[in-house]
């Protein structure tokens, strides 16, 4: 059997250099077309493997499988059956879309019913979400707000460096990519008010993250160690935790994002698999002081992913306006599951954990409009001339990623949403 990762492996179905969705790639994701039910897909290139359809042909005879599990409207079925079926099943796609394989590439009537052009295809939420946790795991975000919020010369709360800070987050308004909301309302206190006021938020925030998937579960009381973490999560999404501020500013005491988090997060379709990722590794931060023993790992367990944000006004030119990277993460992944666990808190397939806003040690690297106007004080000029301090209505902020190496670019595809004016 092939290598799913082999920096030489070339598809029958032509994949431009720049796509996110190379043969060795394959990420999964749910797609629905016009008249049909929702079922899983892999992408390659502009086109998705329907997965359901292609079950219907036995290549899927070797998995030993319901088939059925492929005409959910979520992918939780799949990725229920396991980190080892799931490889299976993508090598088997791999096989199936190498180039000098003709199972599939000469048989045109079959193509005709396995393989749609992605402008055909509505893309839906992949997974359902049955617990969400957004984390706060980048130190240079995390001194950032500091410095805004408390004393610049201690900007990190004393427990930041010992243990993966997160809290619990509301899993019914996380949205796919293209979904749109309206501005959020709530209280709010300004400067110079003796009372707080309630209305839309004056100061609407992105929040550069990505999240991670559970595909495996445990039971209430087990703990998962940062050594076996990597089996218990299949891939991750990019991930906007919007953000209004002030209404965050005011609430925010004593038990942390309520009001100001909830009513909106959007996430890219397609689920890229913590294997196709693995070449990516690169070193983590030096964590000082040195951590417990059970949040300590051996290895590269950071990943190189580049990010970016773009903001899209509603008649405007679009501009980039920050350019980060995963492995400006100060905890990895596995620390943060392995945290998160160790109370022996249980975790359930299609759970969703969210990296914390990722931001690099310089201002143009800053992942949240908080962090770029160093809050209102120093407005971004967009292309078509227009500043922002914060984000305003008609504006659409489309997330994207990628990590590159070999000449095998691996990508998400785009995580975006447009603000619409509050609702009365």
């Amino acid at each position: 059997m092939i290598n799913p990762n082999d920096p030489t492996l070339k598809s029958w179905i032509a994949v431009d250099k720049d796509s996110d969705f190379p043969i060795q790639n394959l990420p999964f994701g749910i797609f629905k077309r016009e008249g049909k039910l929702p079922r899983a897909g892999i992408a390659i290139g502009d086109y998705v493997v329907d997965l359901a359809e292609a079950a219907l042909t036995g290549y899927f005879r070797e998995l030993h499988v319901n088939l059925q599990i492929f005409e959910h409207n979520h992918l939780n079925p799949v990725i229920g059956m396991g980190k080892e079926k799931c490889r299976m099943l993508r090598q088997i796609i791999s096989e199936l879309l190498r180039h000098d394989n003709p199972e599939l590439r000469d048989r045109p009537d079959i193509q005709k019913r396995v393989i749609h052009h992605r402008s055909s295809v509505e893309m839906l939420l992949p997974v359902r979400i049955g617990d969400y946790t957004d984390f706060y795991s980048s130190i240079d975000h995390a001194t950032n707000i500091g410095k805004m919020l408390r004393d610049p010369d201690n900007a990190l709360l004393p427990n930041w460096k010992h243990l993966p800070v997160a809290y619990h987050g509301r899993a019914s308004s996380i949205c796919v990519s293209g979904h749109n909301f309206h501005r959020p309302k709530g209280q709010m206190k300004p400067p110079d008010a003796d009372q707080p006021v309630f209305g839309p938020t004056k100061a609407l925030d992105f929040e550069l993250e990505t999240a991670f998937i559970i595909g495996t579960p445990t039971q209430m009381g087990d703990s998962v160690t940062t050594s076996a973490a990597d089996q218990f999560i299949f891939g991750m999404v990019l991930f906007n935790d919007w953000s209004a501020r002030d209404i965050q500013a005011w609430e925010y005491v004593p038990l942390g994002p309520f009001l100001a988090k909830n009513f909106a997060s959007t996430i890219s379709p397609w689920i890229i698999t913590l294997d196709a990722l693995e070449p990516f590794r690169v070193e983590g931060y030096t964590q000082s002081p040195a951590v417990l023993p059970y949040l300590h790992y051996t290895g590269n367990r950071n990943l190189d992913i580049q990010l970016e944000v773009i903001i899209q006004p509603e008649k405007g030119e679009p501009t980039c306006v920050t350019r980060s990277n995963y492995r400006y993460m100060y905890w990895t992944m596995e620390q943060q599951l392995a945290h998160h666990t160790v109370n022996g808190c249980n975790i359930q397939v299609g759970d969703m954990m969210a990296s914390g806003t990722i931001s690099g040690p310089t201002p143009e690297s800053f992942g949240s409009m908080m962090e770029l106007t160093w809050r209102g004080s120093k407005p971004l000029k967009l292309k078509d001339g227009s500043e922002r301090k914060y984000i305003d209505n008609g504006d659409t902020v489309i997330i994207r990623g990628h990590a590159e190496k070999n000449g095998v670019r691996i990508g998400f595809g785009e995580c975006k949403a447009t603000v619409l004016p509050a609702k009365n």
